[in-house]
């Protein structure tokens, strides 16, 4: 490969060269000693006729004398001249004398030449400061795209895990980008452009580089906001200059982030006028129908708002194909521990199926952090490998927050905190289709939560049953119910619960479907996307009469009353156990819900409640 090194010149060099001149020009002038006398002393010499040769300038006499000791030996010597007539006194002692016209050439280029460069080099300092955080008016209309060259593109699908259909989905675009003719060999084109469609930390942007890495291509790299500018028109002049350039460099990849900022459907928001935004998306859109995709270029974008895009954009010939990049399953969130365990150097005995089951819901850059939290916790704690219990530990920080140890709470609080704890861990164990107790803590964490029951779920559930949500509804209103069992009064500790088991209650009835009195209708009203009402009649979803909301609102209330009716019927079957567990919990501060597990078999209670028990008759 011929490579070429390019050197900058820099104004320093010159600087530097220009004192090395005076330096030397200083060295050669006195390679002889050269004393100065005054001025007396020299008008002495001069009659006693010491004075051998003198060259007057304008300030100062120079010339050399003999010296005192003897007239074989000569001083150069240098004085300042005082006396105008001292050409009368030399004619007088017959001294050879000579008038020299002093050289100032060098004081004067430095007199002008230094300021020059002075003044030019702090506006190279400046302008190379200000390019640095904004550009040059010239560069307005250039695009920001970081270029990736095919060397530097480092990226391939082994770096990219738990997302194996959206890999599937973009194998099809590299085998185009190697074996292009195999395709036009048939007719066939590949789509324009491929949008990347899923939640955030999902793995979109390492996902575009993977197909740049393994297609061995340049990967051109830009934020959707980076095209709309201050000046109108700077946007559309950056979008053709990027088309430009990826037309230049193809077969290469063009992929546009956060593509919801710059392609959001027109009118949006009922701002009317036609803006910077509206004119950049335009064209956008005039590229995507002029540049022919068998040149090579594949335009991919990402955005996790693909309602608000404006509906040309989606169209067939733009970007017709759409790639969901999802939340990980259980197994898919396997494969990425597995890629992210890989980087820990001192790994301990890890069961990444167990922790797989500790993190649902969890994207890749969820499990990324999980995996550095839990290399810090160890460095903090002194071990010498990252364990489980560390692992644990960053999977409740991450969910919960971080542990506060030092904030102070009187006992009383403590006691109902253990209380309430436990009411939410017994109801739960009690239940059918909860998830399992995997620890209860009486640690405050977070900003406000002051105990934290962790439960953690056996596998994924894509689908809830009715009998499986009022579980879930009663296990949550259980530390109230516990609170006022044992107390006979409440606290302000269960807002959080009351909220999830109320919009639980509401999806049932509104959503779902769950409720008898208020049928099988769907009351939900959901938001539509600006471009799905263009010319289309308004459906009346989300309308319904205010008799309706009243029944809506005694249903949802009638849910949360019945479940916590069957968290205190629980409870008060299993008060002894609960405060032998409040005792075991308050000493401890950390109780596993295997101890809980056992607790309830040696007690030997009843055995929990069937599906159809949960609602109480």
């Amino acid at each position: 490969m011929n490579m070429e090194k390019h050197h900058k010149v820099s104004i320093w060099y010159f600087i530097i060269g220009i004192w090395i001149v005076l330096i030397l020009q200083n060295y050669l002038a006195t390679t002889h000693t050269i004393t100065t006398i005054p001025y007396s002393q020299f008008l002495q010499q001069l009659k006693k006729g010491k004075i051998v040769e003198v060259s007057i300038t304008e300030n100062q006499i120079k010339g050399r004398m003999q010296s005192e000791t003897g007239a074989e030996k000569e001083l150069h010597f240098r004085t300042i001249r005082v006396d105008p007539e001292t050409s009368e006194l030399l004619d007088k002692y017959n001294v050879n004398y000579s008038a020299t016209i002093e050289s100032t050439f060098f004081r004067d280029l430095l007199s002008w030449i230094v300021p020059v460069l002075l003044f030019v080099g702090i506006w190279f300092f400046l302008m190379k400061r200000l390019s640095a955080q904004q550009p040059g008016f010239m560069t307005l209309g250039k695009n920001k795209a970081k270029v990736h060259k095919q060397e530097d593109v480092n990226v391939s699908f082994e770096d990219v895990a738990g997302v194996d259909e959206a890999v599937a989905e973009l194998v099809e675009i590299i085998d185009f980008l190697k074996n292009p003719e195999k395709y036009l060999e048939f007719g066939g084109s590949l789509p324009k452009g491929v949008l990347l469609v899923g939640p955030p930390g999902t793995g979109k942007t390492l996902l575009a580089k993977a197909v740049a890495g393994e297609s061995q291509v340049p990967f051109f790299s830009i934020s959707g906001s980076e095209f709309v500018e201050l000046f109108v028109g700077m946007g559309a002049a950056r979008v053709r200059d990027l088309f430009d350039q990826a037309n230049a460099n193809a077969p290469c990849i063009v992929f546009i982030d956060e593509l919801d900022a710059l392609g959001k459907a027109r009118g949006f928001g009922g701002v009317p006028g036609h803006d910077e935004r509206e004119q950049t998306l335009n064209q956008l859109l005039v590229e995507m129908d002029g540049f022919d995709p068998n040149v090579g270029v594949i335009l991919m974008a990402a955005t996790n708002r693909p309602e608000v895009l404006d509906p040309a954009l989606l169209r067939p010939g733009r970007f017709d194909r759409q790639v969901l990049v999802d939340r990980p399953d259980k197994q898919g969130r396997i494969a990425i521990l597995q890629v992210h365990l890989k980087k820990i150097k001192k790994l301990g005995d890890i069961d990444v199926q167990e922790l797989a089951n500790m993190t649902p819901g969890m994207v890749g850059a969820d499990l990324a952090n999980l995996v550095n939290e839990a290399a810090l916790l160890t460095v903090r704690a002194g071990k010498q490998k990252v364990e489980k219990d560390q692992f644990e530990e960053a999977v409740e920080r991450v969910v919960a927050g971080l542990e506060k140890k030092n904030r102070l709470i009187n006992p009383k609080e403590r006691k109902i905190v253990a209380y309430h704890e436990l009411g939410h861990a017994l109801v739960a164990l009690s239940l059918p289709g909860t998830d399992p107790v995997k620890k209860i803590t009486i640690v405050p964490r977070g900003i406000a939560a002051l105990g934290y029951t962790m439960q953690v779920p056996t596998e994924d559930r894509f689908l809830m049953m009715r009998t499986e949500l009022l579980a879930k509804i009663a296990s949550l209103l259980g530390g109230r119910a516990a609170e006022e069992m044992i107390f006979k009064d409440i606290s302000t500790g269960a807002h959080n619960d009351l909220a999830k088991a109320t919009d639980i209650a509401r999806s049932m009835v509104t959503e779902y479907g769950m409720s008898e009195k208020a049928g099988q209708v769907y009351y939900k009203s959901e938001p539509q996307a600006i471009f799905l009402q263009a010319g289309q009649k308004r459906t009346a979803t989300g309308e319904y009469s205010d008799e309706t909301a009243r029944l809506i609102d005694d249903e949802v209330r009638n849910i949360i009353d019945q479940q916590y009716t069957v968290a205190m019927k629980l409870l008060g079957k299993k008060r002894d156990i609960l405060e032998e567990a409040a005792t075991e919990l308050l000493e401890k501060e950390k109780i596993d819900g295997s101890y809980l597990e056992e607790l309830i078999k040696h007690k030997g209670n009843e055995k929990p409640l069937e599906g159809e028990q949960i609602i109480p008759s």
